[in-house]
């Protein structure tokens, strides 16, 4: 579910290369073919979270999805079905030629309707999965705490920023929790369970630790994993490059996504976002680090505002990680 939906429902109740098979360029391609880069030398698919393309993907899904094959992309990872059923959406992947590997899903009820959460019909949800041929869920944002009372302010971000700045540490072991015994059911199905972070989740906390710092330790690596946005931990002051290596084995997914300088540390869902590549995360560092460490999914996610079609910045990121060196 787009974001912007997800903050007030919740808070309310060729732009391409040509198409080359990575085994292709494995070994060798045609003649007097470029050496392979990262991705196609490691046998990696290049991933898009569909989030990033927002209404240009609701206002035209066939041609959206048709794109991302066409500029090499092989994986996706949904935010939100369109209104789709899971069959309808799976065909459309199919006709584009595309995988859902991965699908965003809240961990509390969205609306009074009924719709996919990690709190609600687990066998439904387990079902869609394995109808878009997901193998991996990931909660995409935290749980409210409790007690929490929206201000009366119509900017969502603003509301969701509040939500996360009122978390306790007690909040972030009751998250632990439940994401541990959501894997654990979700485990009897043939699903992994991941948490994706924003930045609030790195504000230090009464003691010196972080909300991520708890989820991490109290969670059971045998059950749960952790999809890193490297751009929102970049935001927050962080290094995703230090983070992987303090925990090691702990990261299964990575949102490939870019800031600019200019973006303050912040713990309040800000950053001034660009394309891959343009910005001040060191992809070629981090990237066989993360593999190194179990990483494989990697998904391009751009946050808006974007400077003209987000198709086109979605272009220019795969492009980069097209080219990045072995």
């Amino acid at each position: 579910m787009r974001r912007r939906t997800f903050c007030r429902q919740a808070l309310g109740g060729a732009l391409a290369l040509p198409l080359v098979a990575p085994r292709l360029l494995a070994a060798g391609g045609a003649a007097g073919a470029a050496k392979p880069g990262f991705f196609a030398r490691h046998q990696l698919p290049i991933g898009v979270q569909l989030y990033t393309l927002g209404p240009e993907l609701a206002n035209d899904l066939p041609g959206m999805l048709a794109a991302l094959r066409q500029m090499g992309c092989e994986t996706v990872e949904t935010a939100d079905l369109l209104g789709r059923t899971p069959a309808e959406f799976r065909a459309a992947l199919d006709v584009a030629g595309l995988r859902c590997t991965s699908m965003h899903i809240a961990g509390m009820p969205l609306g009074p309707g009924p719709g996919l959460s990690l709190s609600g019909d687990l066998a439904a949800l387990a079902a869609a999965a394995h109808t878009l041929g997901a193998t991996d869920i990931v909660m995409p944002i935290f749980l409210f705490p409790q007690d929490f009372k929206p201000p009366a302010t119509s900017d969502m971000l603003a509301l969701l920023a509040g939500a996360g700045a009122a978390l306790t540490a007690d909040d972030y072991r009751r998250m632990a929790d439940f994401l541990n015994a959501k894997a654990r059911l979700l485990k009897a199905e043939g699903l992994r369970l991941a948490y994706h972070n924003h930045n609030p989740e790195f504000r230090p906390l009464p003691g010196g630790a972080t909300g991520y710092e708890l989820l991490l330790r109290h969670t059971d690596r045998r059950l749960v994993g952790f999809e890193m946005d490297a751009g929102w931990v970049s935001a927050a002051g962080r290094d995703p490059l230090q983070l992987l290596r303090a925990w090691p084995g702990r990261f299964t997914a990575m949102h490939v996504k870019d800031i600019k300088g200019s973006t303050t540390t912040n713990y309040e869902f800000r950053q001034v976002p660009t394309e891959v590549g343009a910005g001040i995360i060191n992809w070629p560092q981090i990237l066989p680090v993360a593999l190194a460490q179990g990483v494989k999914q990697f998904y391009v996610e751009q946050e808006p505002p974007f400077p003209g079609p987000r198709i086109d910045s979605v272009g220019k990121s795969v492009r980069y990680l097209q080219r990045l060196p072995a």
